[in-house]
């Protein structure tokens, strides 16, 4: 098995030598797995428990105090499962992997995906905060109303560009991009992962390009991506699906994620990383961030 994994692109981390113990721990999780499906959640579990990334325990919170996960995995026959929305689930990516194989469907949201959850033994009702996000939570003073309320208070808080190309101004924190991902081969199939905590005082149930199918991992025979970064650029473009294409032109794994950075920048002007292994088994990251941070194993 080959394994790869990243905890996401942004600003240089404080410790990275512990975030770099996980991640070799989360790589290693995923190569022992009996196939690639069951690695990229293996590994991609290992981070949503570490408080260190924005998945699962410690993930961002949105505008109305909540903490939401989201989570997509899929294979190289296509297979696809992907969740969002849900408050109290530490482990997003084994409720998608619920999804590929337990439903007919591509995408459950919201309650209904928590319900999901519940039915087929993921745990619920966990408690996704953590000191860190505790303490930063309560220096802020949250708006009481509804969405048009809250769109105003995060007016000046959601560091992102809107649909217009406009930049507005951000709040600074090294664990808004910190989306956590896998991409797995065992010399035959493929897979690959992603789950997230989301973007830090984004409106109550936003949704960014984590479990959007090519936006934030895609696979297919040619090979598997996951990415990380500014979330609704990586939406537009489909940044994952573009990785995957250039796979299926004939570039290797390291030409494709280069290229495709390059591309990203070029058409947004923002920050992204992504990982991925082509199928002859070669690895490849790339990133225009300051800094992503990657692990990986090989058995």
């Amino acid at each position: 098995m080959h394994v790869i994994v990243h905890g996401g692109a942004g600003g240089e981390p404080e410790e990275p030598d512990a975030r770099q113990a996980v991640l070799e721990e989360s790589a290693e999780a995923g190569v022992d797995a009996e196939t690639p499906l069951s690695a990229v959640e293996a590994a991609v579990r290992v981070l949503e428990s570490s408080p260190r990334f924005n998945a699962g325990v410690g993930g961002a919170v949105q505008s109305d105090g909540v903490v939401r996960t989201d989570a997509g995995i899929m294979t190289d026959d296509r297979r696809v499962g992907a969740v969002c929305s849900m408050p109290g689930v530490e482990h997003a990516v084994s409720v998608a992997r619920v999804v590929l194989e337990e439903t007919p469907h591509t995408f459950v949201a919201g309650e209904h995906a928590v319900s999901l959850a519940e039915d087929y033994g993921v745990e619920t009702e966990v408690d996704l905060w953590t000191e860190r996000t505790r303490e930063r939570w309560a220096e802020l003073e949250a708006p009481e109303g509804g969405s048009r309320a809250q769109l105003e208070w995060i007016q000046a808080r959601f560091g992102q560009r809107d649909q217009f190309g406009e930049e507005t101004p951000g709040i600074d924190d090294e664990h808004d991009h910190d989306t956590v991902g896998a991409v797995a081969f065992d010399g035959e199939r493929l897979a690959a992962a992603t789950s997230t905590g989301g973007r830090w005082l984004a409106l109550a149930g936003r949704v960014g390009d984590v479990p959007q199918i090519g936006s934030g991992y895609y696979c297919s025979p040619a090979g598997g991506a996951s990415a990380t970064g500014a979330g609704e650029d990586i939406a537009r473009v489909t940044l994952s699906r573009r990785v995957v294409r250039h796979l299926e032109r004939g570039l290797d794994a390291q030409g494709a994620t280069e290229l495709a950075i390059e591309e990203f920048g070029e058409l947004t002007g923002s920050s992204a990383g992504v990982i991925a292994i082509d199928a002859s088994g070669s690895l490849g990251s790339a990133y225009n961030s300051d800094a992503m941070q990657t692990a990986r194993a090989r058995r």
